[in-house]
C-alpha cells in the first residue's frame, strides 16, 4: 500500500517539510533506504546519512535543523523513534491482515469459530475447541481437542497446541512453539528402568502473552502449568511441568525452568539461565544471563548473577578478582623465586 507524506504527517500529528504528495510503500533504515521508502532520524550520530539517503520521506524531530541541503521530504514530529514505532505497528498489522478459511484444512464439527477468523491451509482444529474473534491460525497449526483460544490471538505457522490447553486474548505464539507436551516425569524402578508418569494436567496462558519460536511449555502432571498475563517469552525456552510465571515477567532465549518452579511478577530473566525445580523467585528480581538459580529468592527487586547464583554486586567483585588471577599468579611466582634465592 502507498501513503503520501501528508497522510503520514496527519497520522503522526506532525508537520511536512517538502513535497506533501510524495509517496512511500515500504519502511527502511536511513542508511539503506531507496526511493519509495520511509525512514526516520532519531539519533544524531546518524545525521550524516540524511544527506545521502535515497529515502523519499524521513521522520525527524520538530527541533531538527539540517546542516546541509536535504532531498527527502521531512515529517517533523515530537518523538521520531516513537512515531516510527507506531508506523511499524501499522505496517505489520496490514501485512498480517488475513481472514477466511483456506483449504485443505480440518475443523472438527464440534469446534466453534468466532467472527473474522483466519484459518490457514493444512491446519487442524480438534473436537470441542473454540477460537475467539479475529484470531489468526496460520498454515500447519495443530490445535488439539478441547483447546480454547481468546480473541485477537495469532498462532504462526507450525505451532502445536495439545489437548485441554487454554490461551487468552491478544496473544502471539511464534512458529515451532509447542504448548502442552508431556512434562518430564519418570519414576525410577528397582531394575534401573524408568516408568512414565502420566501427565494429565494442562497449560493455561493468560492475556497479552508472546511466546517465541521453538519454545516448549510442558503440561502439568496434575493441575496447570500457568503463564500469567503480559509474560514475554523469547525463542528456545523450556518451561517444565507445573511451572508458574507471574504477570509481565520477561524471559530471554535458551533459559530452562525445571518442574514446579514459581517465578514472580515483573521479573527479568536473562538468556541461558537455569532454574532448578520446586523453588520460587520473588517479584521484581533480575537475573543475569548464564546464571544458575539453585535456591529460592525471597526478597523482591534484587539483581542476581553467577552459577550458582549470588547477588549481582558480589558476583561482580568476584569477577574483578578472577580477571586479576594471571597477574596475581605472576606476582606469587616472583615472590617464591625471591624466597628460594634467600634460602
Amino acid at each position: 500500500m502507498q501513503f503520501t507524506a501528508q497522510q503520514i504527517g496527519i497520522l503522526l500529528n506532525g508537520s511536512v517539510d517538502g513535497n506533501p504528495d510524495v509517496t512511500v510503500n515500504t519502511l527502511a533504515k536511513i542508511e539503506d533506504a531507496q526511493q519509495g521508502a520511509l525512514s526516520f532520524l532519531a539519533n544524531p550520530k546518524y545525521e550524516h546519512f540524511l544527506y545521502n539517503t535515497q529515502a523519499s520521506v524521513v521522520i525527524v524531530s520538530q527541533s531538527f535543523e539540517p546542516s546541509q541541503a536535504v532531498l527527502p521530504t521531512l515529517v517533523r514530529v515530537q518523538d521520531p523513534y516513537s512515531a516510527f514505532s507506531v508506523l511499524l505497528e501499522q505496517y505489520n498489522t496490514l501485512k498480517l491482515q488475513k481472514k477466511g478459511i483456506e483449504e485443505p484444512s480440518f475443523i472438527h464439527p464440534t469446534a466453534v469459530l468466532a467472527q473474522d477468523v483466519y484459518i490457514g491451509a493444512f491446519s487442524y482444529i480438534g473436537a470441542a475447541s473454540s477460537i475467539g474473534n479475529n484470531c489468526k491460525i496460520y498454515p500447519q497449526v495443530f490445535i488439539g481437542d478441547n483447546v480454547h483460544i481468546g480473541d485477537n490471538t495469532t498462532l504462526f505457522p507450525g505451532v502445536k497446541i495439545y489437548y485441554d490447553c487454554t490461551i487468552g486474548s491478544n496473544c502471539i505464539v511464534h512458529s515451532g512453539a509447542v504448548i502442552g507436551s508431556d512434562g518430564f516425569g519418570f519414576a525410577p524402578q528397582a531394575d534401573g528402568t524408568y516408568h512414565k508418569v502420566s501427565q494429565i494436567g494442562n497449560v493455561v496462558i493468560g492475556n497479552n502473552v508472546e511466546i517465541g519460536a521453538n519454545t516448549a511449555i510442558d503440561r502439568a502432571t496434575m493441575g496447570s502449568t500457568t503463564i500469567h498475563d503480559g509474560v514475554k517469552l523469547d525463542n528456545l525456552i523450556q518451561l517444565a511441568h507445573n511451572v508458574e510465571v507471574g504477570k509481565n515477567t520477561v524471559i530471554a532465549s535458551q533459559t530452562g525452568v525445571s518442574g514446579s518452579a514459581k517465578i514472580g511478577e515483573h521479573c527479568v530473566i536473562g538468556g541461558q539461565v537455569g532454574i532448578v525445580g520446586h523453588i520460587s523467585i520473588a517479584n521484581g528480581n533480575q537475573v543475569q544471563a548464564k546464571s544458575g538459580i539453585n535456591h529460592s529468592i525471597t526478597e523482591e527487586g534484587l539483581k542476581w548473577a553467577g552459577a550458582p547464583v549470588r547477588s549481582y554486586t558480589a558476583q561482580m567483585r568476584t569477577q574483578v578478582i578472577m580477571n586479576r588471577l594471571p597477574e596475581l599468579e605472576k606476582r606469587l611466582q616472583q615472590l617464591e623465586k625471591k624466597i628460594n634465592d634467600i634460602k
